[in-house]
């Protein structure tokens, strides 16, 4: 899949932009603030349907406008299509392929994938349990429109739960119901994230390992919460009592994480920043890995700041995997100039830069094979 063109108009700090890509690599220099970021953003946005910052909608529209708008052409699989997405404070977002607007969201997602490795992914190794398993549900959800399905199934009947819960709701046949659709959620979802944390970790290892060398090993291990997923609508009648004193749901796949190991420590204890930078690269690289073999494209990567806190020789190793050609077209950012030339370079293939400064995006060079 390639992006081929991006049309912005008011969206965060981006008054007005339109830029044509190369069908490889395209840098964005600046300093930080500038706007290089919230074109990625817009990137995902197209992608997700929200924001990568996970921001309300109202709070994309640039400072002191009332609308935004979204729009890109791309070429999938051979057929050019469009995308435009409409904000407007106050009002449901407008999102159109082709013209013609989705009735659901949902729907949208892993037509158009995309990865994103950016600074804020350091909250995956630091951040609380969500952060981990929104990792695993958006790489899931991106191939697999089944348990994407299930996981909003399972997060309407937790809501309702917890909503009696807090109502104090005493009626044990309104709870069995909703828990009987949460039980038939939980297993698909259960039985997914099991078998994704497994091949994932795999790919993961060899990833790290090519960044950070020998002698460091890394694992991803899925820890269920509770009970198993075949018993969980026992374990959630077990909870009752519990959950009703608390005004939450105790136990399910809404509770799960999944651990991260460096030579068999946890890596939010042990590892240096370099370390945990590494790690988190090398997830979003094994997840790139991983849709790149089980969607019908190749998913778009963007590159957000990738090189903050590493060390020359990591660095080097990073701009080596990206040069193969297992990853498609690629969007970068950076401060450093003599980066972004180093992966140029390296790659020798077709490439666009442009220097952003205050929302604005100003060609520097388009480099284009004969």
């Amino acid at each position: 899949m390639r992006l081929q063109s991006l049309s912005l108009t008011n969206f965060k700090n981006i008054a007005s932009a339109s830029l044509e890509f190369s069908p490889k690599v395209n840098c964005l220099l600046g300093d930080n603030g500038m706007g290089k970021s919230n074109l990625l953003d817009a990137i995902y946005f197209l992608s997700f349907t929200k924001s990568y910052t996970r921001v309300p909608d109202s709070m994309l529209i640039r400072r002191g406008e009332t609308f935004g708008i979204v729009a890109a052409r791309y070429n999938r699989n051979g057929i050019d299509e469009e995308l435009t997405a409409g904000l407007r404070a106050g009002v449901r977002k407008s999102f159109k392929r082709g013209g013609k607007e989705y009735k659901r969201l949902s729907s949208h997602i892993g037509l158009f994938p995309a990865v994103m490795v950016a600074p804020a992914d350091l909250e995956l190794v630091t951040g609380a349990s969500d952060e981990r398993r929104r990792f695993v549900d958006m790489i899931i959800s991106q191939s697999d429109p089944v348990y994407l399905d299930a996981l909003i199934r399972y997060g309407q009947a937790l809501e309702q739960r917890n909503r009696m819960l807090r109502d104090e709701i005493a009626d044990a046949t309104l709870y069995e119901s909703v828990e009987m659709v949460m039980d038939a959620a939980a297993s698909v979802i259960r039985s997914r994230r099991t078998a994704i944390v497994a091949e994932l970790s795999e790919i993961f290892d060899r990833y790290y390992a090519g960044i950070a060398g020998d002698g460091e090993r890394a694992r991803l291990t899925f820890c269920p919460s509770g009970a198993d997923h075949a018993a969980l609508i026992d374990a959630l009648e077990h909870a009752r009592t519990r959950d009703r004193i608390l005004h939450y749901t105790t136990v399910g796949p809404h509770r799960d994480d999944i651990e991260f190991m460096l030579n068999d420590m946890h890596v939010r204890r042990t590892a240096s920043q370099g370390q945990t930078k590494t790690f988190t690269v090398a997830l979003r690289f094994a997840q790139y890995d991983f849709l790149r073999r089980t969607t019908p494209v190749a998913p778009l990567l963007l590159l957000d700041d990738i090189f903050d806190k590493l060390d020359a020789t990591r660095v080097e190793r990073i701009i080596k995997l990206v040069a193969r050609d297992d990853f498609g077209q690629i969007f970068i950012t950076d401060t450093n100039r003599k980066h972004l030339d180093e992966i140029m370079e390296a790659i020798g293939s077709d490439y666009r830069m442009w220097s952003v400064c205050d929302g604005g995006f100003n060609p520097m060079t388009v480099h284009e094979k004969d």
